[in-house]
């Protein structure tokens, strides 16, 4: 299961890209629409999660692209508020309209909400495994070995997001942009989080350090 946020606006994509991924998501994102056809031709999402307004042009147009493709379901966000609007994007095969500004309970209501009418979907896994390693995502704590580590919120997004990667590195860019809820260009606050964990987990190291590129999980 896939969401895919295609949003120009950075901060608020990171914002819906991190709470999406606490909730046991996976999640891909594009800011523009010459970035999202590019991905979702490569593969459609479950479900894809557009701003009605992109630097390169409208969302309505990806939209009418996507909706003949396959079965992939569509929830639009919009800070406009007319009637045609809302027409217009149903008739493109949108499933959901979002009007802007939103609090996040509504929206994540909403995403259950639409990937419970797609009965394919299984059910959001509630754990995942990684050798000696079991992270909870429910109760969001991890196990070494059966053993509880006490890890900080922070700390436990990190893990979560190296873990969601399979062993594939990951750029400290994109642990920024994907582990942290709030906007931060420092690459060394990777740094000393990792170090951390590092501390926590014990040896052998389960983090390996990947030259000019980031981290990957070793377990």
């Amino acid at each position: 299961m896939r969401i895919h946020i295609v949003e120009g606006n950075h901060n608020l994509r990171s914002l819906l890209a991190w709470h999406l991924q606490q909730a046991g998501y996976q999640v891909q994102q594009s800011s523009t629409l010459a970035q999202a056809h590019q991905s979702c031709t490569q593969e459609l999402p479950t479900l894809a999660i557009v701003d009605s307004d992109l630097p390169d042009g409208e969302g309505i147009e990806f939209c009418q692209w996507l909706y003949p493709q396959g079965n992939s379901l569509i929830l639009m966000l919009s800070a406009r508020i007319r009637e045609i609007d809302l027409v217009t994007a149903l008739q493109a095969g949108v499933d959901d309209y979002l009007k802007k500004p939103f609090g996040m309970p509504e929206f994540l209501a909403r995403v259950a909400a639409l990937l419970r009418r797609n009965r394919t979907i299984t059910t959001i896994p509630t754990d995942m495994t990684h050798g000696d390693l079991r992270i909870d995502l429910v109760r969001r704590c991890i196990y070494l070995r059966d053993r509880s580590i006490d890890l900080s919120p922070q700390e436990f997004s990190l893990l979560y997001v190296l873990a969601q990667a399979n062993g594939r590195p990951v750029h400290r860019s994109e642990l920024l942009k994907r582990a942290w809820d709030i906007a931060v260009d420092n690459p060394r606050t990777v740094d000393s989080h990792v170090l951390s964990l590092r501390k926590k987990l014990g040896h052998p190291d389960p983090i390996e350090t990947v030259r000019k590129v980031g981290y990957r999980l070793n377990y």
